[in-house]
């Protein structure tokens, strides 16, 4: 994959729920990175997409993440490709930035899925979570052995500006630090 271009992107947020995240190793830290992500993201008009798996027992998407009401991608599947529609809400012209819980599930599934379909995707490593770090680790592991690319938050932040003369530099800058 070339550099992330904000014009080619759509973040893809995964399952931050209220009642996953608690039991999420450095789960805050999940969640901040994931905020980072989408605070650029609505700055540089990338689009987002949120998925919720079983909200029913999982809850909605944390409030720091939440998306417009009746906006998440509802799902039962762990790989949000096995359910219908899902492939549909991607523009076929974007490459996906993928954060979210857990790695090793249903972040793994999907991006397997979206791999298979041939889509580009970026797996942000410090904006994706698991109960147990070894799991995350070795979900990091196998998506990049399918072709995924995996980055770091502050790596998309500054490919998505591509210069400090950037008119939304400062602002996207003041997230990081």
């Amino acid at each position: 994959m070339p550099l992330i271009d904000p014009a080619r992107s759509l973040l893809l947020v995964i399952d931050v729920q209220v009642r996953l995240m608690p039991t999420i190793a450095e789960g805050d830290g999940v969640v901040a990175n994931a905020g980072r992500l989408l605070a650029a993201a609505q700055l540089l008009d990338v689009p987002v997409l949120v998925t919720e798996q079983n909200a029913g027992g999982l809850g909605p998407t944390v409030p720091a993440l939440a998306p417009e009401p009746g906006t998440a991608f509802a799902k039962m599947s762990f790989g949000a490709t096995r359910t219908p529609g899902f492939l549909e809400r991607l523009p076929a012209d974007r490459d996906l930035v993928v954060s979210g819980c857990e790695a090793h599930v249903c972040v793994l599934q999907t991006v397997l899925g979206l791999r298979e379909s041939g889509r580009r995707v970026a797996v942000v490593a410090d904006a994706v979570g698991s109960r147990r770090i070894e799991n995350r680790e070795a979900a990091l592991a196998r998506m990049a052995a399918h072709g995924a690319e995996i980055v770091t938050t502050e790596m998309v932040v500054f490919e998505w500006l591509g210069t400090a003369r950037h008119g939304r530099f400062r602002d996207v800058v003041r997230l990081i630090k």
